[in-house]
């Protein structure tokens, strides 16, 4: 038996992109197949364009960068509510409460085989909080879907011409995200840079990975290829 730990970018879960009634039906199959190989599973979402949003209207009134990280947490919050209740609904046993820190989601792991989170505190993203929960149940990696195919050298986005890496240390990817410093609320990397801080103090390695495409996750829970980036050592 081994616990996997899974984040979820907020950014997968906006109906325009494709056919995500169909994406959320191969997630329940992905997660029912984790559980019945024995896994048990802890899942941190994002807040994605929810979280954006809300901080962009706030951030006009509102100049503590904490209470605008605290608008981004009540959006992964929401986003976990609806993978919880449509894992639940699709017949898994799932732990009834989000978890509000990663010491409470690490006790829940200990009795449920499910556990369903967003944010925690101000100053930390979720990918941190995915990074820190994998650390604490002693994970062999934690699992980072996107909406981005792989790492690149820099965002591709804005240049078409960064490298893109099926492998790199963990160390090459805090030098292209930054220092281990949180920013402003609502900015994001491939990776946020306090969470590649944890992962190189304790050398846990992660994959990233265009969670767009369900297979790739599912291929990445068992282990196999899902041609994103995976980031050791």
């Amino acid at each position: 038996m081994a616990t996997v730990v899974l984040a979820l970018g907020g950014s997968l879960l906006r109906p325009e992109l494709g056919d995500r009634h169909q994406w959320l039906e191969d997630f329940i199959s992905i997660v029912k197949s984790r559980l019945e190989s024995g896994d048990k599973m802890g899942i941190v979402v994002g807040g994605g364009a929810p979280a954006r949003e809300g901080i962009e209207l706030a951030r006009t009134l509102i100049d503590d960068e904490s209470h605008l990280d605290r608008i981004g947490i009540a959006a992964t919050r929401l986003n976990a509510t609806i993978i919880k209740e449509t894992l639940e609904d699709g017949g898994l046993e799932i732990c009834e409460v989000l978890p509000e820190s990663v010491d409470e989601a690490i006790e829940k792991l200990s009795c449920n085989g499910i556990v369903v989170m967003g944010g925690t505190v101000a100053g930390q993203t979720t990918d941190t909080v995915a990074i820190k929960l994998a650390i604490g149940v002693g994970a062999s990696r934690c699992i980072i879907a996107t909406n981005v195919a792989r790492v690149h050298s820099e965002d591709p986005r804005e240049n078409p011409e960064a490298e893109s890496f099926g492998r790199m240390t963990l160390e090459m990817l805090q030098e292209i995200v930054g220092p281990a410093e949180h920013a402003s609320a609502g900015r994001s990397k491939v990776v946020d840079p306090v969470g590649v801080g944890e992962a190189v103090k304790h050398g846990l390695p992660l994959a990233v990975l265009d969670g767009r495409d369900s297979w790739r996750i599912q291929s990445a829970l068992e282990g196999g290829e899902f041609g994103g980036t995976l980031i050791e050592g």
